[in-house]
């Protein structure tokens, strides 16, 4: 725990990796320095990310790709990381704290390029209807296509 020495207290970053620690705590893991950094990249990051840009952003830490896969699979297990396929059959990951307060957030996938982005500010609702499964408007991923703004 990060204690305040001699009248000083924590900087930002201190207060960012203690507070990680306890959400991983909280959820029943162990805070190791894997996934500390592997929490703390995707709390960062503007959309979601696939397991090989993680190993790719994640290559001076030390961490290998069979433990980032390890924990990528503990952390969306207890709740802290979603993943998605965005229709390319490949994994990506985001953190399940918004940065926007919505955690379900659609995301739209350019059709040209496939850059992706999160649609945070977006909202979808689905009404019940005829054909429509009840469990449709309380576990729904929206994926949304088109060319984005550089495609258009």
């Amino acid at each position: 725990m990060i204690a305040a020495v001699k009248g000083r207290h924590p900087t930002p970053a201190q207060s960012k990796v203690a507070a990680l620690r306890s959400r991983l705590r909280a959820s029943g893991l162990r805070a190791t320095p894997a996934r500390l950094a592997v929490l703390s990249f995707l709390e960062s990051a503007s959309r979601p990310v696939s397991h090989a840009d993680l190993v790719e952003a994640l290559a001076d830490s030390g961490i290998d790709r069979v433990t980032l896969y390890r924990n990528l699979t503990d952390l969306t297990q207890v709740g802290l990381v979603r993943r998605a396929d965005l229709g390319d059959h490949v994994w990506r990951f985001e953190s399940a704290q918004s940065k926007s307060g919505h955690a379900e957030h659609p995301h739209f996938t350019c059709v040209e390029c496939g850059e992706i982005a999160c649609l945070s500010e977006a909202s979808v609702r689905i009404a019940q209807g005829k054909g429509i499964p009840r469990s449709a408007t309380r576990a729904l991923e929206i994926q949304i296509r088109g060319l984005c703004d550089r495609c258009s």
